[in-house]
Order: C-alpha cells, then structure tokens, then sequence
C-alpha cells in the first residue's frame, strides 16, 4: 500500500516525527508505521518495545495528545502502529501548526493558517491564549509606551489609560479565561522570543521606483519597545537619505 493522506512510512523513529503525528491530528487522522520504508515494505526495527513507552510519553509532552501505539510483526520483524485520531482543536508543535495533505506534511503559515484556525476555533491565531505566561511575566516599560502613544493619537480616553495593565488588557480584549492571549505576549512580554521564535520586525526601504533597495529584519524582545526603536531608527534613516539626496 502506497503512501497517502491517512497513511505515512518511517524507517526508524526520529523525534522530528511528533510534526507529522501534529499534520494527522490536525488534518483527518492516519497513521504512521515506524520500520516500513517508503515502498510499504517491512524492514524491521531493533528497538520496538523500547519505543513502545517511549512514543506516547513524548507525543503527550509535545501535543497534549493521546495516541495508539501497536506493537506488530511480520515474519519475525517487528514494527510499529502509530494511530492518530482528528482533533477537534488546534494541535500545535512549539507553536507551530502542521497539516496533512496528500501525502506531504505542510507547515501552516500567514493566510491558509488564519482559515486553519478560523475553521477550527472560529478564532484568529493571535487571539489564542497561551499556558504559562502570568501578568507578572509582562513589561511595565511597554505599558508605559503604550499609553503614551494612545494618549498622543487621542485613542483612548484618560480614563481608560487610568487603568490597571491588567484591566486595560482585558478591555483590548487581550485576556481569554483568565489567560494572556498570544497577542498580548507578542506586546507586552519581556522576552517574546521565548514563545514565539518567529516573531521578528521588518523594515525596508524604497528608493525613487518601486523597487525595494534595502531591507533589514529585527527579532522581537519586547514588541512595543522594539517597535519604537524601529521606528526611531527609520526616522533617522530617513532624514538622513533626506540629507544625502539633496
């Protein structure tokens, strides 16, 4: 039997693989059969009952999943069942979100993953809550430039920037039962990286045509502090472009 949407061959085990069981769950289910090459042909694993207890436990760990693992063999070769069932939620592998199709496993980014999380949840990849992060975890120079800059843009009123940081979050609609969403970590965290190793701000830069001259990339400490210094640093690249070209 072939490879396809429901079924995946793996020589040997690698950790890496928790991805795809991420890619079935997300997707219609399958299964993995661990010591089968790519023809569906039984070659054996060495270390089965060993990856017996180990699969699951690492599979519970990484997803919050769990999986049958079967033990089964074929003319004294032993491999093994991987069963993935279809989740009913958003599964995610260190913040990444997998699917299967076909027979590939695809990483979910920008437009298709909004439609993956908005047909899942109903609900945008940034407005969904993170475990772990407390309003202590949040920083207090960021609130500050925050309200700040709603003051200066006549957003808010006084009142509203009166506030407490978590009252003025709950209110931006950046707290989901009693959770921080990603939004508010991506904002307001000290150290946002740590969550969301992506998480970058891009500058670039156009000369006379449309074409881009110059671009530059900075990874996200804390969002409102690093997108004030972007900022600052684009003014001063501008002005002094302004400079040069006269």
């Amino acid at each position: 039997m072939p490879e396809s949407q429901n079924i995946e061959y793996k020589e040997s085990w690698r950790d890496e693989y928790i991805k795809w069981i991420c890619g079935f769950a997300n997707a219609q289910g399958g299964k993995i059969f661990v010591g089968v090459d790519d023809k569906g042909r039984v070659i054996g694993l060495q270390n089965a009952k060993k990856l017996m207890e180990d699969i699951p436990n690492k599979v519970r760990d990484a997803l919050g999943l769990l999986v049958d693992v079967n033990l089964l063999s074929v003319d004294s070769k032993e491999y093994i069942e991987i069963s993935i069932s279809p989740s009913t939620y958003p599964v995610n592998y260190k913040g990444e979100y997998h699917y299967r199709t076909g027979s590939t496993k695809q990483l979910l980014q920008g437009a298709s993953l909004t439609q993956f999380l908005l047909n899942k949840t109903g609900t945008k990849w940034d407005a969904l809550p993170v475990d772990g992060v407390s309003f202590r975890d949040l920083d207090k120079e960021s609130f500050d430039i925050f309200r700040r800059e709603a003051k200066k843009s006549g957003r808010m009123t006084a009142q509203d920037l009166s506030m407490t940081d978590e009252e003025l979050l709950d209110s931006l609609n950046l707290v989901v039962d009693g959770k921080l969403t990603r939004a508010a970590v991506l904002l307001f965290h000290r150290k946002p990286e740590k969550w969301f190793g992506g998480a970058y701000v891009k500058i670039g830069f156009f000369g006379d045509g449309p074409d881009l001259q110059t671009k530059m990339k900075f990874t996200v400490r804390c969002s409102f502090k690093r997108i004030e210094s972007s900022s600052s640093f684009t003014s001063s690249i501008s002005r002094h472009a302004s400079v040069t070209t006269a």
